[in-house]
């Protein structure tokens, strides 16, 4: 089995008639931006893709076998969400509400391409653009999941999805009760009087009274002690 382990970088470029002739390797999105991969070409035979971390394949891309062989890459067709709208303000909105969840969106003049999501579509419609279901190629900026690597699974992520999940059921009549959604409160309150009477051989009597010992977890600790010495 052959190893595909080196990426000719963009700006090399290779003579176009040992590209057209290079076996093909089809791939979705998904596979595409995975460092480690055992994979089929087109031709059937089985190859592993072992690159660096973080690197995410694109459409055109040439891969450099152990043996010396070339591959190009294609990018399959896969269920994707085209949205468009009635003009450049509402697109943009779209744009801006999709990124600010980290969603990998391929950017085009006068749409935006994500992967299939139900309640991201939702989203969009509710902003006034209007979504597609379709087949077609993904290639997202590489900028949306940080230069290689998709932040899907962020806090930030988590939080807006439920929340956009929480819409989407409220939406079409379905309970959604967040389990990972808590409000906890907690007051703590001590009070503590105490008096304490000595008397001593020696001539000296001293009381001591303490008062209002507070303890509270959520604000630290007040202490007023008052003290009378005779």
């Amino acid at each position: 089995m052959r190893t595909l382990d080196k990426l000719i970088a963009p700006h090399l470029k290779l003579a176009p008639v040992l590209v057209k002739r290079a076996p093909t390797l089809t791939l979705a999105f998904d596979e595409r931006r995975r460092s480690r991969l055992a994979a089929t070409l087109d031709n059937g035979e089985e190859v592993a893709v072992l690159l660096p971390r973080g690197t995410v394949l694109r459409d055109g891309d040439v891969l450099i076998a152990d043996d010396g062989g070339l591959v190009r890459v294609v990018a399959a067709p896969e269920t994707v969400l085209v949205v468009r709208a009635k003009d450049a303000l509402t697109l943009t909105r779209a744009a801006y509400h999709l990124g600010n969840r980290h969603t990998p969106v391929e950017i085009g003049a006068d749409y935006l391409k994500l992967e299939y999501d139900p309640v991201l579509a939702d989203m969009v419609k509710r902003i006034g653009a209007t979504v597609d279901q379709v087949s077609m190629p993904f290639q997202p900026e590489s900028g949306a999941y940080g230069g290689g690597h998709k932040h899907g699974h962020d806090e930030s992520f988590a939080e807006d999805y439920a929340l956009a999940q929480q819409v989407f059921d409220e939406h079409h009549g379905h309970s959604h009760d967040p389990s990972h959604g808590h409000a906890h409160g907690h007051v703590h309150g001590h009070e503590h009087n105490h008096a304490h009477d000595h008397d001593h051989d020696h001539g000296h009597a001293h009381d001591h009274d303490h008062e209002d010992h507070v303890h509270d977890e959520n604000c630290g600790h007040a202490h007023h002690h008052h003290h009378a010495h005779r």
